[in-house]
């Protein structure tokens, strides 16, 4: 699209990265592959600086650590699965770290991409979270907590032919596609919002007449920047919590 003098690149290019490498290869590698690759990294790096140290009085990284902790069992594992859910802390407090570095990705420049406003890192977080919520109710339970889930005790035995599938649905299929599905909507909405305000700015600055206008423009895309950065987090959150009460309900399906 062209206005005036400047140029801008079709809408697509918001969301569609070149390979570096490997283009039409099941091993290509761009900006998104990337980001991933260093959220994993920056994630483990920081817990074994963390890991490293054995101050009494935590500072520096190691303070981060052991906040970020206290953080996920608090608020995570005590509401989401309760008795039995500490040895879950790992996997749960790994899977937010990298969740938040994904994200935050969208707003640091050079980068200004967030790796989950592409479906394929949510959709395999998702199956992951999946995957271990059946795992730990088939480990603790065998074949009840399958047959428990779709035949819940007290219903009426001429009900299942409509309680059965709607809990098949429900539980095994609706869940990881929700998880995908609404962190990958809310950074796709925030990335493309972020875009269009700088390229409204960008425009105005161009365009004489309406340059005006630039200063609320530009105050809008400061304070879409600062959401953005509560979005990172809180979704990073959500996606956390939700799998711990989804593994919650498998451990403890009584409840």
């Amino acid at each position: 699209m062209i206005i005036g003098a400047l140029q801008f690149p079709p809408i697509e290019n918001v969301v569609e990265w070149p390979a570096w490498f490997g283009q039409g290869q099941a091993y290509a590698f761009n900006k998104i592959a990337f980001i991933n690759l260093l959220a994993a990294i920056i994630t483990i790096v920081i817990f074994a600086i963390a890991g490293s140290k054995k101050q009494l009085v935590p500072r520096g990284v190691q303070n981060i650590a052991e906040v970020s902790v206290q953080f996920i069992r608090n608020e995570v594992i005590a509401p989401g699965i309760g008795h039995g859910g500490e040895r879950y802390l790992p996997m749960l407090i790994s899977m937010f770290f990298f969740l938040f570095f994904s994200n935050i990705t969208g707003i640091i420049p050079l980068f200004n991409m967030p790796a989950t406003a592409r479906m394929a890192t949510p959709i395999v977080l998702a199956l992951l979270a999946w995957v271990w919520f059946i795992g730990v109710g088939l480990k603790h339970h065998g074949i009840r907590y399958i047959t428990g889930a779709l035949f819940p005790p007290g219903v009426p035995k001429p009900l299942y032919l409509l309680v059965t599938p709607i809990e098949f649905v429900s539980t095994f299929l609706v869940r990881p596609f929700s998880l995908a599905v609404r962190l990958f909507a809310n950074m796709l909405a925030g990335h493309i919002l972020l875009v269009t305000f700088s390229v409204l700015c960008i425009t105005l600055w161009g365009f004489k007449p309406l340059v005006a206008a630039l200063p609320l423009s530009l105050f809008m895309l400061i304070a879409l920047t600062g959401f953005e950065v509560l979005v990172a987090f809180l979704q990073a959150y959500i996606f956390t919590i939700l799998t711990a009460v989804y593994i919650g309900g498998a451990l403890h399906p009584e409840h």
